[in-house]
């Protein structure tokens, strides 16, 4: 399994930042895992709601868990909400089905991890995730 170093999600995290400040969205909590599950970085800019941070593990979790990027699983919770149900429930609960979880991958498509970031739109958020994403040189799958 290829790896995601602190090196390389911190770098994720300082660019989907920047992305977000450069466009003037809300403050943003943003979260990165590696592929097995692990969390690598997690911050929350100044100004977010209490839970913020949570909601991004959760969007980048439920993707990492579904293979799929968060913006899929929200179409799945329309089309299939008791499957959505039960993922949610297999995961612990941390599924959030809607855009802005974001898998991670290497050039070859190998899941390297996932971002999740909450605080703007669903889809502000996802832009953020993506632009952190190419920055760090990876290839991001928002599931569109």
């Amino acid at each position: 399994m290829p790896d995601l170093d602190l090196k390389t999600a911190q770098t994720i995290v300082d660019a989907a930042l920047k992305t977000a400040r450069d466009k003037g969205f809300k403050p943003l909590s943003v979260a990165v895992y590696d592929a097995r599950g692990a969390i690598r970085a997690l911050a929350s800019e100044d100004g977010t709601s209490l839970k913020r941070a949570e909601i991004a593990m959760g969007k980048a979790y439920g993707a990492l868990a579904l293979g799929v990027g968060s913006r899929a699983i929200h179409k799945m919770a329309v089309d299939r909400p008791f499957f959505v149900a039960a993922a949610t429930h297999a995961v612990g609960g941390q599924l959030v089905p809607v855009p802005g979880g974001v898998l991670i991958k290497d050039a070859a498509g190998a899941i390297l991890g996932a971002v999740g970031i909450s605080g703007d739109t669903s889809d502000n958020d996802e832009l953020a995730a993506a632009s952190g994403i190419e920055a760090a040189g990876l290839v991001f799958d928002a599931g569109a």
